[in-house]
């Protein structure tokens, strides 16, 4: 099933748990809800982020030092869902998934209410047993389609997919860039061609025209980097100031 995506465009906020805690991270997630956000994105820091740029690779580093675990962060989600029903989706890399063991994974997320997963490291070509227990319990599987992949390759990509698609607006690691790179409306375009669901263009965005600009084109924005990064600046203040951004980059870029 798809995640509601109410607003347009919706806003997707990713987090990296356990930066600088986990009570803290709780507490941020829930003023992102409430300032605006519809999914969050609940990063599993790990000691090799090759997708993630410095900032989120400082805020991996950090958690890590506090011992932030896959099964922290499930606990995690399970007392945000107990106090909100917005879109809650564990971000990982594949690593510590095998870890713990496919099975008992797909039946913990479920156990804590998330919607379900996305692996930034999972080719689809090699994803048959996690998606066969993750649509055993009805739990999305979210997929990253990048500019440079092939026609063949992202039909491959929606048919696996439910909750929506991640279209990375650009090649490269994650972080804030001044302009919406060209080819992102391009690739959600050609994604329109394989799946109805809804797709979410990250990667790059920081500010509010940048998420009045992704609204023209796509669903949703992921916006995580500087989200993390404003965490990173305001020692004691996190959630005030995530929420005050939160707030800023929806109202602006909500409007018509």
């Amino acid at each position: 099933m798809p995640l509601r995506f109410q607003r347009h465009p919706s806003l997707v906020a990713y987090l990296t748990c356990g930066d600088p805690d986990l009570s803290t991270t709780r507490d941020i997630a829930l003023a992102a809800i409430e300032s605006g956000a519809d999914v969050i994105e609940l990063g599993v820091p790990f000691s090799d982020p090759v997708a993630d740029g410095p900032v989120i690779q400082r805020a991996s580093e950090r958690a890590l030092r506090h011992g932030t675990s896959l099964l922290q962060v499930l606990g995690l989600a399970k007392e945000i869902r107990q106090r909100s029903q917005a879109g809650l989706i564990i971000f990982t890399y594949l690593n510590p998934i095998l870890r713990m063991g496919i099975p008992r994974f797909s039946a913990a997320a479920k156990d804590a209410g998330v919607d379900g997963a996305l692996i930034t490291d999972l080719p689809v070509e090699e994803s048959h047993d996690y998606l066969a227990e993750m649509q055993k319990r009805s739990l999305a599987t979210v997929f990253l389609a990048a500019p440079t992949s092939t026609d063949a390759r992202l039909k491959q990509i929606a048919q696996a997919s439910s909750g929506f698609v991640y279209a990375v607006s650009r090649t490269g690691v994650t972080g804030p860039r001044q302009q919406m790179p060209e080819e992102a409306p391009k690739l959600v375009a050609r994604l329109r061609r394989y799946t109805d669901l809804p797709v979410a263009v990250g990667f790059g965005i920081s500010t509010s025209a940048q998420f009045k600009a992704v609204g023209k084109f796509a669903d949703a924005a992921v916006v995580g980097s500087m989200i993390v990064e404003t965490i990173e600046r305001n020692p004691g203040k996190e959630a005030e100031s995530v929420a005050q951004f939160v707030k800023q980059l929806s109202v602006v870029g909500r409007l018509s």
